[in-house]
């Protein structure tokens, strides 16, 4: 049996600019989150995730406190990260923390485990980049031992072992739904498989199809493992508008500067509105009208045979009253228009 295609929006709690054109204060972008949340979960958005940064262009550093405010006011929308970064974390305090999230919620708190793209929280927390690697694979491993809510005994190399411990408290409806974040690495696909966990596939850029080695990959190792495959998911940036023109001249300023600052970060050159333009034709980057979106998110569905698709809404310092509309046109026109072309294909 088929899966319904889900729908779902990512933020990082991009610090926005007020009327005066001033950057909000961190304190104000979160509570403008909450209230996008809100708004998602009245419009039938299926999931609303939020993602981990300590820097002073995002403002949510602890997701988990977000969620909680976000179930307090929300009656269905299912919450989660986007994604927590497990490497510079402890994995039973994030687990006792999604626990918590989703009884608060009655059962609707969903956690991306990651990476991430950014640094940062290594020096914080005090981890050392050297071991990006073994630190998120021993760490997912005790994760997944979580996940089952028994007795864990478990042994690695980064950590004093546990004997028989049990964790508090459990999820009330078990297991705690838990993804893999992927942003390219084919043996990030092939360990999503081994633990029997869904994968979300981060695609901020180039043309969708280019991950379909990986989604054969995925089903390939589901194959070898002797399973059924678990669902996947696609998280990409975009903004919606009520035509093309006024979404690419809306969303081009912020995208260029918030590009720009990480480019510069990495070494990037400044990008440029061929690139951009690229990018909303041919590329992952989901910007336009609702028909055209639509048309866009039904492609990438179609192509990667995805059971969840997360719109990336956020994007540099694009004012709080533009994300609404965004969000409000995402939900009340584009997700209807998805479901019909996709039908249509399928008759």
């Amino acid at each position: 049996m088929t899966r319904p295609l889900e729908f779902g929006l990512d933020t990082f709690g991009d610090v926005t600019r007020g009327p005066d054109g001033q950057p909000l204060a961190h304190a104000q972008v979160i509570r403008n989150v909450i209230d996008e949340a809100v708004l998602a979960d009245q419009l039938g958005i299926d999931f609303i995730g939020v993602g981990e940064h300590h820097r002073a262009d995002f403002a949510i550093s602890a997701p988990e406190v977000v969620l909680a405010a976000m179930a307090a006011r929300t009656q269905r929308i299912r919450l989660g990260s986007a994604v927590t970064v497990l490497s510079s974390d402890d994995p039973i305090r994030v687990f006792q923390r999604f626990a918590t999230v989703d009884a608060a919620s009655s059962g609707r708190a969903e956690v991306i485990l990651g990476r991430g793209s950014f640094t940062e929280s290594f020096p914080l927390f005090g981890f050392d980049l050297g071991q990006y690697e073994e630190l998120f694979e021993e760490k997912l491993d005790l994760f997944a031992a979580l996940l089952k809510q028994e007795p864990v005994t478990w042994e690695g190399k980064l950590r004093p072992p546990l004997r028989n411990q049990l964790v508090y408290p459990p999820a009330e409806k078990a297991p705690l739904k838990t993804w893999i974040g992927v942003g390219g690495s084919p043996e990030s696909v092939v360990r999503a498989a081994h633990y029997d966990l869904p994968l979300m596939l981060a695609i901020i850029g180039g043309d969708p199809r280019r991950f379909a080695p990986y989604v054969d990959l995925h089903h390939r190792a589901y194959q070898q493992f002797g399973r059924p495959a678990q669902p996947i998911g696609v998280h990409s940036p975009g903004y919606v508008a009520d035509t093309d023109e006024q979404a690419r001249e809306e969303l081009w300023p912020h995208y260029k500067l918030m590009r720009d600052r990480i480019g510069k970060e990495r070494g990037w050159p400044p990008m440029g509105r061929d690139e951009f333009v690229r990018e909303a034709d041919h590329g992952s980057l989901y910007v336009g009208s609702p028909q055209t979106v639509a048309r866009k998110i039904a492609a990438t569905v179609e192509a990667l045979g995805v059971a969840r698709f997360q719109l990336k809404y956020s994007a540099g310092p694009m004012p709080h009253d533009k994300l609404m509309r965004s969000i409000e046109l995402y939900g009340s026109k584009v997700m209807p228009l998805v479901r019909e072309m996709l039908a249509d294909k399928a008759a």
